[in-house]
């Protein structure tokens, strides 16, 4: 990661460092990619203010309130670094944005929305067709498996076992390792890409399976980047604001798990232990939250409670 600002040194000692005392860092450090750039841009020499820390995180409309905060503070953590050796840098104020704990309402795409993402991403680029192969690939997969972005991108290739059809999730989000099923269509998917890849890619030494044009393994922003441009290009998302995202997929997954259960009578309470280890939740009620997700998943749900002998009883 090379950066050009004038806190380029700092930059690159600091995330160093962190990762020297076993932070992954990997959302922080797009964060202050991003703040590099942003500083270019603005031909701003230092020294690192508050104001300058609250102009980056508003930099664009489209930016939530809660990630304005999350810049902010990613920004100001890397200020009380830089001040050990700029006596000039000011102590930000860690309550200058206010945080939003809300969580965001579920996005769940429709079968037809999802066909028209997969069907978008393998025509996004004539100009370089394995661009638009290796982001059909990625939005396959994440519909089918329910994987975080991160853990799409930070799979190698000795992590994709083709021929079981299984794949190992390793460093989640909870410093867990898992195994996770591949579905035999997904599988197929999976195959073509990586035979494109070695086509593509011949000579690189990339460990990652899914790489870029530059036979580099992909920063998450950059795949949520691409996601956005292709939601507004399908008329999923528009142009301004929040909108539909990659990690939307993963709340498609959990959900129609969820609803197919209903369906065919599975005790699904009994199942949630099952779905939050196949997803990588820690927390149970990271799971249960899906229960609520869409009118179709409570109606369904409704719909077995007023079956079941229990309500036939009168039951509380």
């Amino acid at each position: 990661m090379t950066f050009r600002s004038a806190f380029a040194r700092r930059l690159t000692e600091y995330i160093r460092l962190r990762r020297g005392l076993g932070f992954k860092l990997e959302s922080q450090a797009a964060v202050l990619r991003r703040f590099d750039v942003y500083v270019c841009r603005q031909r701003y020499r230092g020294p690192l203010t508050q104001a300058l820390a609250i102009a980056f995180a508003a930099d664009s409309p489209m930016i939530s309130r809660s990630e304005r905060w999350r810049r902010y503070q990613f920004v100001r953590h890397f200020s009380e670094y830089l001040a050990a050796f700029d006596p000039h840098t000011p102590q930000l104020d860690p309550k200058a944005l206010h945080k939003i704990n809300e969580r965001p309402p579920v996005h769940v795409y429709s079968d037809a929305e999802l066909g028209s993402l997969l069907r978008g991403a393998r025509e996004i680029s004539r100009k370089h067709p394995f661009r638009s192969l290796t982001l059909h690939a990625m939005i396959g997969l994440a519909a089918s498996t329910g994987l975080r972005v991160g853990e799409v991108v930070r799979l190698d290739k000795g992590d994709v076992d083709l021929e079981c059809g299984v794949m190992t999730i390793r460093r989640t989000k909870f410093k867990k390792d898992r195994l996770v099923p591949v579905h035999p269509t997904v599988v197929a998917v999976l195959r073509r890409y990586a035979v494109a890849r070695e086509v593509a890619c011949r000579g690189a030494d990339c460990p990652a399976f899914f790489i870029n044009l530059r036979h580099q393994r992909f920063a998450r922003h950059t795949v949520d980047d691409s996601f956005r441009k292709l939601a507004q290009l399908v008329g999923i998302r528009g142009p301004r604001g929040k909108g539909p995202s990659f990690h939307g997929l993963r709340h498609r997954f959990a959900v129609r798990r969820l609803q197919a259960w209903y369906q065919d009578g599975v005790d699904v309470q009994g199942m949630l232990p099952a779905l939050a280890t196949y997803m990588g939740h820690v927390r149970y009620t990271d799971t249960a939250y899906y229960l609520t997700a869409t009118a179709e998943l409570m109606g369904l749900a409704a719909a077995r409670y007023h079956r079941s002998p229990r309500s036939r009883r009168g039951g509380s």
